[in-house]
Formats: structure tokens, C-alpha cells, sequence
């Protein structure tokens, strides 16, 4: 009998310690981790993303979490280098040991990650990042980025369809950007729809990304006399490249691509009347056609969050995506019932998710299986007031037709004032 005692004892003992184990996990948090740019020259960008996250974990913790657990956010400063990056996912995953992992924000601070995830079958899901599955076609990738199957070309495809809807029709284009990992993306799309247009180009140089003085550059794009200018640009690189075009008088008869930081409050009351005239890539304006259910509502937030942070005080660029991106892991979880990545990734696949950037679904490489991409005309800047882009009455989507709000100034030099 004693022998007995001591069994159901050591049994019960044995229960109660599994069972004080599986509580005491259950009420640990749900670690995220990132890494992010928090100083550097992207860190502008960066700190709103961060902001964003921030939203929405106090929003989901709000309402009791996730699976009965609290959301905890574990960031690193990758200072917009990738370098940094490797060693940030390796501590997230070996040393902080991290339940879940997204991104930095842009294609050069994702693509160093990537190698780390896949060597540890991890989930990921990237933010702005250009094509960087298309060499791996890795299954537990998402990309937060609105171009599509198809992301390279359909970068800059809308950007030249408007270009050839005009009357004549522009035959050469010169290509500009930075010997870097976007900017190397972004110009084999160009190539590809101008060799399919049966464009020429005259110009097509990839500049260092330490480079400060874009000048140089912009004059030997002049002595080529392209009728297009496409340059895919970092938004340091933006800045540069927008004052060297207004100090040179470039002249052609359009001009932009896929210029970063043009949506960003910094740029926009940084460069003011220097945006007149650019036909370039963005991913959401404050238009009635882009009213997503529950877009202002997180807007209200950030908005009111911003001004304390020191950070773009509109947040039309990357926090609502930012946002977004969490609000798809989010209901992942929840309808999976488990951190499991593998049921998680298989659920993404085949699901669509509502959020406040639109209706999302994931193709088999994690890229959207539609393209939203817009192209936009800015026109009518007068001085540097920030207030005049709180509305769409400075800027015209020009494409994709379901969100196009007016017709494209043509040529540039008309459409910038002169």
C-alpha cells in the first residue's frame, strides 16, 4: 500500500510540474524579432516602420494577444548596413530564440537575411523588398511589397506604359541608379520592358552608394539627350539627385521611376517645388479610391504617436504596410492556432487576409498574386508647407486605371513649371 502511495504521489507530483510548465509557457510572451533602421541614413524610414509595429502589438495586446499570450517585440539596430544584418537575425534566432521573424525595411537590409532564414527553415516575412526570393524561391517567404508575381518588370511597367500613351511617342531612355542590390532589381525589370517595348537605351550606369555629388552624373545622362529618364534611387540618393536635376536644367520630356522618399514627409517639405513634374512609383496616397476599411482609424494613431517620436508626422509611406504585414501574421496565428511555421506558411499560401492596405493574397514564391502598384504625377508645389500633402490635391495617380485620378503634365520641363 505504501509502495502504491508513493507512485500516485510521484505521479501527481510529476502532473502538477508538466502542468505549472505548460501554464508558465502559455503566459510567456510571443516573441517577434527584427532588425531595423534606427540610425543611418534610412533611419527616417526605419523608426516609422517601427512605429507601426508598435501599434499594432499594443492594439493585439489590447485585446488579450495572441493564443492567450502577450506580443513582445525584439529589435536591433542594423543602422541601414546590411553587413550588420547576418549577425542580428543569427542572435535573434540562436540567442534570443525568437518565436517569429520579419524584416528591416528595403530590399538591401532583406536580402543579407535571407541566407540565415532558409539555413534555419525559418518563416520571414520581408518588407519592400524587391525580387529577393526570385533567385531561391524559398516556401516560408512573404514579401509586404504591392508588384505582383511578377515584381522586376512590374516595377517600372506602368511607368513606361504612360510614357508611350503620348503623342509622339518617346524612343530612348537613359537608367540611373546605385550599384546595390535594389537598384540592381529594379533595372533588369526596366531593361526587360524596354527591350519588350522596343526602346533604346543611351544610358545606363550604375553609380557607388557612397556617392555625394550627383552632378556629374546627371550632366553625362544630359549629353546622352534621352527623352526618359528612369533612375531607381535610396532616398539619400533622391535628395541628391533631385538638386543636381535643378542645378544641370535637365531636360527631357519625362522623369522620375522609382525615386525612394518621395511619399515621406521629410522629403516632400525637404524638396517642395523640386518634386513638380515627377512621374515616379508609390504604394498609397489619401485618395477616395484608396479609402481601405480601416486605414485612417490606424492612420489616427500613428498620426497622434508621430509628432513625440520626432518621425514623419503623415506616415503614408511605410507604416501602413508595416501595419498590414503584421495584421496578416496576426490572423495567421490565430486561424492556425499554433506558432507551428510550417502550418503558418501553408495557411499564408492559401488564404487571403483583409487589412488596411487592401485584400492580400501570397503567390507560391510569397510575392502578392496582384500587382497594386502606383504611379503618380506631383505638380503645383509651392514652398516646402507640409500641409499641402495631407490631401491628393498636389499629386495625380496616373496608373493602374482603377485608382487613376487625372491625366500626366506632359513633357517634364511643362509639367515642373518652367
Amino acid at each position: 500500500m505504501t509502495q502504491i502511495r508513493r507512485v500516485v504521489c510521484f505521479a501527481i507530483a510529476a502532473l502538477a510540474l508538466l502542468l505549472g510548465t505548460t501554464v508558465a509557457r502559455a503566459a510567456d510572451p510571443i516573441r517577434i524579432g527584427f532588425s531595423i533602421e534606427l540610425t543611418g541614413p534610412l533611419a527616417a524610414v526605419g523608426k516609422t516602420g517601427l512605429l507601426a509595429f508598435q501599434i499594432w502589438a499594443e492594439d493585439v495586446n489590447k485585446k488579450g494577444g495572441l493564443l492567450g499570450r502577450k506580443v513582445e517585440l525584439v529589435y536591433y539596430d542594423d543602422q541601414g548596413n546590411p553587413s550588420n544584418v547576418p549577425g542580428i537575425y543569427t542572435k535573434l534566432i540562436e540567442i534570443d530564440k525568437v518565436d517569429l521573424l520579419i524584416s528591416s525595411y528595403g530590399t538591401n537590409l532583406v536580402a543579407p537575411a535571407m541566407p540565415i532564414v532558409m539555413q534555419k527553415n525559418r518563416l520571414f516575412f520581408g518588407l519592400f523588398a524587391l525580387g529577393v526570393n526570385e533567385p531561391f524561391h524559398y516556401p516560408k517567404y512573404f514579401s509586404m511589397l504591392v508588384f505582383g508575381p511578377d515584381p522586376k518588370p512590374t516595377f517600372s511597367k506602368g511607368w513606361f506604359d504612360i510614357a508611350l500613351k503620348q503623342n509622339p511617342k518617346p524612343e530612348t531612355v537613359a537608367l540611373v541608379t546605385a550599384d546595390a542590390e535594389f537598384g540592381r532589381n529594379a533595372l533588369d525589370g526596366a531593361r526587360e520592358n524596354i527591350k519588350k517595348l522596343g526602346l533604346k537605351t543611351v544610358y545606363d550606369r550604375a553609380y557607388p552608394p557612397t556617392t555625394v555629388d550627383y552632378t556629374p552624373i546627371i550632366r553625362a545622362v544630359q549629353a546622352a539627350n534621352p527623352d526618359m529618364v528612369y533612375v531607381a534611387s535610396y532616398l539619400p540618393d533622391t535628395v541628391g539627385i533631385l538638386r543636381a536635376v535643378a542645378e544641370t536644367g535637365l531636360t527631357t520630356k519625362m522623369f522620375g521611376g522609382a525615386l525612394v522618399g518621395t511619399p515621406t514627409a521629410s522629403l516632400r517639405s525637404q524638396m517642395g517645388p523640386l518634386l513638380n513634374g515627377l512621374v515616379v512609383g508609390e504604394l498609397w496616397e489619401p485618395t477616395e479610391t484608396m479609402n481601405f476599411p480601416g486605414i485612417w482609424d490606424f492612420l489616427k494613431q500613428y498620426q497622434a504617436k508621430a509628432p513625440a517620436e520626432g518621425i514623419d508626422p503623415l506616415g503614408y509611406f511605410l507604416p501602413p504596410f508595416a501595419y498590414g504585414e503584421m495584421q496578416i501574421l496576426g490572423d495567421a496565428i490565430t486561424a492556425v492556432g499554433s506558432l507551428d511555421e510550417e502550418k503558418l506558411a501553408q495557411y499564408m499560401h492559401s488564404h487571403s487576409f483583409k487589412t488596411v492596405v487592401g485584400e492580400i493574397s501570397f503567390n507560391p514564391d510569397g510575392e502578392w498574386t496582384e500587382p497594386r502598384n502606383l504611379f503618380v504625377q506631383y505638380h503645383g508645389i509651392k514652398g516646402n508647407d507640409l500641409d499641402q500633402f495631407r490631401d491628393d490635391s498636389r499629386i495625380t495617380i496616373l496608373y493602374p486605371s482603377q485608382y487613376k485620378s487625372g491625366e500626366v503634365v506632359w513633357p517634364y520641363n511643362k509639367a515642373r513649371g518652367e
